[in-house]
């Protein structure tokens, strides 16, 4: 029972082989030759593709075959010149092709066979090849690292530019020029952009630039075209030479789809040779509406500073005016008239107290006048009394007195002692009695002197 388990139908098996089969195979590219091909009336065509080992047999059904292709499946290229015919118009046995689309299990044979959905010469899938090589080598050469890349000068006045004179690329990257940025000069430096010889020319041309050193930037564009047309541009030792440029490179090759090593290995990319100038130069009119906008801001700030400026000079011609000696001498003049004035009233004020002080003194003075004559008699007859003559006698009396009692006895009783103590004291009161009456009169009679 276990081993019956193990026994699959030719159903079973061929589905499963099939579920296998178109899982794990949803779409593959194949190379190989045509062998066996087949045109029924039906308008398939059936066909092997074989190499030295092994044969593949591929259908490709009338409804997938296309009448012409518009762009390049494999890489995207746009085709310049218009569709290219269907390869399945042209196939012939022996004919080397490059086939797509999924793998699929026919059942009724049980045979697998490649469901074609997309075809081309293998000629071509040599370049894609070659291309994807060169692409990875230069990538890991850091040619097309982002921070290497510089940027190309804005509005610049020198612009170098190759590529073929009479193509319809540089009369549209002219006529864009023509009418954007402030004027440039524009030198075109001829070279084929295809064909055998063609990166070659580049490159000489460019070393010619490099070693004139006009430029300020330099320019590659090319018009759209195959794989093939634009071969020159995928060329290694071209690349090496953009990468070495000492100027910033713009490149402009095909249509916007089309890359090719030299677009990534520019400094610039631009998707047509007319953008190529609609980078170089800006609108005139942005210069225009920035010149506008500058002279508005100019005339703002203009007004502001010169505001500012009055200000300032009215606030000097203020600080002037304060500060001029004109000006000081006349308020030291001021600040002196103040002075004298105060100094004038001062005066007039004191003068005016001591008048009145000497006049009140005048009249206290007057009734003291009148017995002025009175009193001078009075003096003059006290003067005549108190003459010299009579001090000396009691002088004289006095000083005899003292003697006598210095000459008395100084061991009698009691009693006289008692009694020469009391002479003593009578003699010295008698003496100094005279004097001092006369000396106060004399003192007297000095100040009524004085007063009169």
């Amino acid at each position: 029972m276990t081993e019956k388990s193990h026994i699959f139908s030719v159903s079973a098996l061929t589905a499963s082989l099939k579920a296998h089969i178109e899982g794990s195979f949803p779409y593959v590219w194949v190379r190989g030759q045509i062998s066996n091909l087949a045109r029924p009336s039906s308008g398939h065509l059936y066909f092997s593709l074989r190499d030295e080992n092994a044969m593949l047999a591929a259908v490709w059904f009338k409804n997938r075959q296309k009448d012409g292709e518009a762009f390049d499946p494999l890489t995207g290229e746009v085709f310049e010149n218009g569709p290219r015919p269907c390869l399945a118009a042209s196939m012939k046995d022996g004919q080397e092709i490059i086939c797509a689309g999924p793998l699929q299990l026919y059942s009724a044979r049980g045979q697998y066979q490649l469901i074609v959905e997309i075809a081309q010469d293998a000629g071509l899938g040599l370049l894609h090849e070659q291309f994807e090589q060169l692409r990875r080598k230069l990538a890991g050469l850091g040619y097309f690292a982002l921070e290497r890349k510089r940027p190309a000068p804005v509005n610049p006045a020198r612009v170098a530019v190759i590529t073929a004179p009479g193509g319809a690329a540089i009369q549209d990257f002219l006529r864009i020029a023509q009418g954007r940025g402030l004027g440039s000069h524009i030198r075109i430096f001829p070279a084929p952009v295809q064909g055998d010889g063609a990166a070659a020319r580049i490159r000489r041309n460019m070393q010619r630039i490099a070693d004139e050193g006009w430029a300020q930037v330099l320019v590659l564009i090319r018009g759209g075209g195959s794989i093939e047309d634009l071969w020159a541009f995928n060329d290694e030792a071209l690349a090496g030479s953009i990468f070495n440029f000492p100027l910033p490179v713009l490149a402009g090759i095909g249509h916007e789809v089309d890359f090719t090593l030299a677009d990534m290995t520019a400094d610039l990319r631009a998707a047509t040779p007319t953008h190529a100038a609609q980078l170089l130069w800006p609108e005139r009119e942005s210069f225009f509406r920035q010149l506008r906008q500058l002279t508005d801001a100019l005339k703002k700030n203009s007004a502001s500073a010169l505001e500012r400026i009055g200000l300032r000079l009215e606030a000097g011609e203020r600080d002037l005016a304060w500060r001029a000696p004109l000006r000081r001498l006349d308020r030291l003049r001021e600040r002196l008239d103040a002075t004298l004035q105060r100094l004038y009233g001062a005066g007039r004020f004191i003068l005016e107290q001591r008048l009145a002080r000497l006049q009140s003194r005048e009249t206290a003075l007057t009734p003291a006048r009148a017995g002025l004559p009175a009193r001078y008699e009075r003096l003059k007859a006290l003067a005549q009394r108190l003459e010299p003559a009579p001090l000396r006698g009691l002088e004289s009396a006095a000083a005899r007195l003292l003697r006598l009692c210095r000459e008395l006895p100084r061991n009698p009783a009691l009693r006289v002692e008692r009694e020469r103590q009391r002479l003593l004291v009578l003699a010295r009161e008698l003496t100094r009695s005279p004097l001092r009456h006369a000396l106060a009169k004399k003192e007297e009679l000095e100040r009524s002197e004085k007063e009169l």
